[in-house]
């Protein structure tokens, strides 16, 4: 088969298209016919070296995808040759693999996707959905009437959190770093939506909310936007930390006085039952219509590096895909 291999951490030019061994199905695994790809932030930063959790070397990058079934192991209960699945989302055990024409895994890491949903869609809901879910629900505990910030709701998480806050009751206040991001971001179901380069977005976030504040900001970019936060994060708000690229310097008085919590995610310390939790929901979402992936970008499998520089790059829209 064909895949993206790397062979040694660096910059994205290390993503090597190349024949690889097929795998097959196993003992109570599955063989999946990759027909998307999806790419993450996080994808670039094992590439890169710059993460605790490292693949033995050469690896397959790569942690969400769809496709078809090809073939079952002994013991597979429930998965048939032919059925079309979705995979991601379940933190360490989906951890690098996608990035290739053919997977094998266990079965129970695959998910039917629903015949509305394309193979692209498919492959942007596993760690985006995931992670957007389990911010919103199991850290941030957001209940229906609040009003959520989501700093950076045009990439894949943040239309993921605008779609579930929606569906939850909440009033949403999105921020985009494009016209056209910030159009996508009113179209998935944000009430209001702000341009996070304008100099004054916080004042007009707090004209919005009578200076109360949003009760929960989910954020995609804390080493920019985190010490904002503090300032305008209501009393007893909670912030959550989705993605950070560098250090800051913020003001703990800031939290102090509003009582404020901010606590990180990552996907990976989900328990076994918060991930099923997360999925079932997740399933149902999608199946009646309500989540619906936003694909921003199709590339060829082989283009994998410019899909890693394109995941990055400000002005986000959408989930970046890769097609075997």
């Amino acid at each position: 088969m064909k895949a993206i291999r790397v062979h040694q951490p660096g910059e994205p030019d290390v993503l090597k298209y190349e024949d690889a061994p097929d795998p097959t199905a196993g003992p109570g695994q599955v063989l999946v016919r990759i027909k998307a790809a999806g790419v993450n932030p996080v994808d670039t930063y094992v590439r890169a070296g710059k993460y605790a959790q490292m693949p033995p070397m050469p690896y397959i990058p790569g942690g969400d995808a769809a496709g078809v079934v090809e073939a079952v192991g002994s013991g597979v209960r429930g998965v048939q040759a032919g059925d079309r699945v979705y995979l991601g989302g379940q933190g360490a055990r989906t951890f690098s693999g996608c990035y290739a024409e053919l997977l094998a895994c266990d079965a129970d890491l695959v998910r039917p996707l629903p015949a509305s949903l394309t193979f692209s869609q498919g492959a942007g809901v596993g760690t985006v959905y995931a992670t957007a879910a389990r911010a919103l629900h199991q850290k941030a505990r957001a209940l229906p009437g609040e009003t959520i910030l989501i700093h950076g709701a045009s990439g894949g998480v943040g239309l993921a959190a605008v779609q579930l806050a929606r569906a939850h009751g909440m009033r949403i206040i999105g921020t985009a770093g494009s016209e056209r991001g910030r159009q996508l971001v009113k179209e998935q179901g944000a009430h209001h939506v702000l341009d996070h380069t304008a100099p004054d977005y916080l004042k007009a976030l707090t004209d919005m909310t009578d200076g109360k504040g949003p009760d929960v900001i989910l954020e995609m970019l804390a080493n920019v936007n985190l010490a904002k936060d503090l300032t305008v994060v209501a009393k007893f708000g909670r912030i959550v930390v989705i993605g950070n690229r560098g250090t800051i310097e913020i003001n703990p008085r800031d939290a102090m006085g509003r009582d404020a919590t901010v606590m990180g995610i990552v996907l990976f310390n989900a328990s076994e039952r918060e991930l099923n939790s997360l999925h079932a929901a997740i399933g149902a979402g999608l199946a009646g219509g309500v989540l619906r992936p936003v694909v921003g970008t199709e590339l060829p499998l082989r283009e994998a590096a410019k899909a890693h520089v394109q995941v990055l790059t400000p002005g986000a829209y959408g989930k970046i895909v890769l097609i075997p």
